[in-house]
């Protein structure tokens, strides 16, 4: 067994009926190179030849009872692989927009918790022979990098596949422990959860204004200066006011600020990845402070479209993977978070991409003095057997009164060449992320080949539509590469989302 982390239980904790903690991932491949058909069925055999390399596929939660301590993952000993593959069609003629609505009613759906937390849909009926799968797998099993990892070993180089490691001997599934042994291991660890709060109250306490929500509370900033003043008063060291020097974030109410319902809306589309580094290259900045700037151009005209625009800036959280390389292939999550501003308020497009380029560099420097397993730490002060309805309570109290951010921007590196599943050409790796109550916007975006994949998840009753959203994200890239390279892009409405790959000779 493996007991999850703090930080994994906070995933579960924080799912209610309206909020799901799963991320998901809509592939959408040509089919052209394997024979034109890609179906559950070839999904199906290509997870099972590789099943033994991804241990999480497997796992399944054994709670502890009352909740004494965080839940472990066992080996499923009734895994149903055809359980998990499922098949699905958009109706005719299967656009983008019914493709989306297909997303939205799927991830809307929770992940059944007493199996494995994944499920993978092949999505037939697509424009142009295409076909699409959509991966969902519970936050409290993989990150951003584990998940990463988990896609390589379900994607190829070559059409033809790969050689892989035989199968080692070992049992799919394990003896269950009792729920009389499970409460046996929850007592016994009531006597250490103390002591592992405490241990982690030096390296936390000063730097809790640092995660999301926390300068909200009030007293909360007080509270780390009194923190860092007797930490540094111990140790006789002046450098570690640093570490809990976090400049006051004014978040401003935008209709993303409130609680979510059960329903999502999902927009996707491709930017291109050259014209973004066309500017990067100009500006003599990075990849990351392109994409924040164009996010914050694109979300400046939308709301000033709709006489939203507010004076302050948005807030954004920028996830951060602090995985070293020890751990990796350790799945879980190893996880941290900057809160920054993003120039919203800024009219220049010029000035705004450099603005980006500065806020983002301080916060970098910010998060690079604070210790790498904050997140994990500050999760350990909650005991386990209130873990859950904690964190609820803050989400339902940040999300009334005063929301620790407006949204969420991720941007994840990919690869640069063409990579297979079953045979067939991956052509977008659209991501579909998370929104929480007072977060209901989530820009996520992954690079690939030639293009950046963006997937915009919204809540259904902020939102009558999130094409907008992405349309708007298709101009701010026209604008800027106009204003600082002179190059002019298609408008939004012309700007095709994929294509079929060329069959190969």
């Amino acid at each position: 067994m493996r007991q999850l982390t703090s930080l994994d239980a906070q995933f579960l904790a924080l799912e209610t009926p309206k909020v799901f903690g799963h991320v998901s991932g809509l592939a959408i491949y040509d089919p052209s190179t394997c024979g034109d058909s890609l179906t559950s069925a070839d999904m199906c055999r290509l997870v099972g030849e590789r099943i033994h390399l991804l241990p999480p596929f497997r796992w399944k939660l054994v709670e502890v009872p009352f909740g004494l301590d965080h839940p472990y993952w066992v080996e499923d000993d009734h895994f149903d692989l055809d359980f998990h593959i499922r098949e699905t069609a958009v109706p005719p003629p299967g656009d983008d927009r019914q493709l989306a609505d297909v997303v939205s009613r799927i991830v809307a759906r929770p992940l059944d918790r007493g199996r494995p937390l994944w499920e993978l849909y092949v999505i037939q009926g697509l424009s142009g022979g295409r076909v699409a799968t959509l991966t969902k797998i519970h936050h409290a099993v993989v990150d951003g990098v584990s998940g990463a990892e988990i896609l390589s070993i379900l994607l190829d180089l070559d059409p033809n596949g790969r050689d892989i490691p035989q199968e080692r001997a070992y049992d799919i599934g394990e003896d269950h422990p009792s729920q009389l042994q499970m409460l046996g291991r929850g007592i016994a660890a009531l006597p250490l959860q103390p002591v592992k709060a405490i241990a982690r109250i030096p390296q936390t306490a000063p730097n809790l204004a640092a995660l999301p929500g926390v300068q909200q509370i009030p007293g909360a900033r007080a509270m780390t200066r009194a923190a860092e003043t007797v930490r540094r008063y111990v140790s006789g060291s002046q450098d570690g006011e640093i570490l809990g020097r976090v400049d006051p974030v004014n978040v401003p109410r935008t209709r993303f600020q409130a609680p979510v319902s059960a329903h999502r809306r999902f927009s996707f589309g491709q930017l291109s990845l050259d014209r973004v580094k066309a500017i990067k290259n100009e500006l003599g900045i990075t990849v990351n402070d392109v994409v924040v700037g164009l996010v914050a151009t694109g979300m400046r005209q939308w709301l000033l479209d709709r006489d939203e625009l507010p004076e302050d800036p948005l807030v954004a959280m920028v996830p951060v993977s602090v995985r070293t390389r020890e751990q990796m292939g350790t799945f879980g999550n190893r996880v941290s978070v900057m809160i920054t501003p993003i120039p919203t308020d800024v009219a220049d497009h010029r000035d705004r991409l450099m603005r980006a380029h500065e806020v983002l560099l301080r916060a970098k420097s910010r998060h690079k003095a604070l210790p790498a397993t904050l997140m994990q730490d500050a999760t350990q002060f909650i005991p386990p057997a209130i873990h859950a309805r904690a964190t609820r309570a803050t989400m339902r109290v940040t999300a009334g009164v005063a929301p620790p951010l407006n949204l969420v921007i991720s941007n994840v590196p990919g690869p640069p060449v063409p990579l297979y599943s079953a045979g067939a050409q991956l052509l977008n790796n659209f991501p579909v992320s998370v929104i929480t109550d007072g977060v209901g916007l989530n820009i996520t975006c992954l690079s690939y080949m030639d293009h950046i994949d963006f997937g915009i998840v919204v809540d259904r009753d902020m939102v009558d539509d999130a094409w907008p959203l992405m349309d708007a994200m298709h101009d701010a890239l026209s604008e800027l590469d106009t204003v600082v390279c002179g190059t002019k892009l298609e408008p939004s409405a012309k700007k095709p989302t994929t294509k079929r790959a060329k069959t190969p000779a």
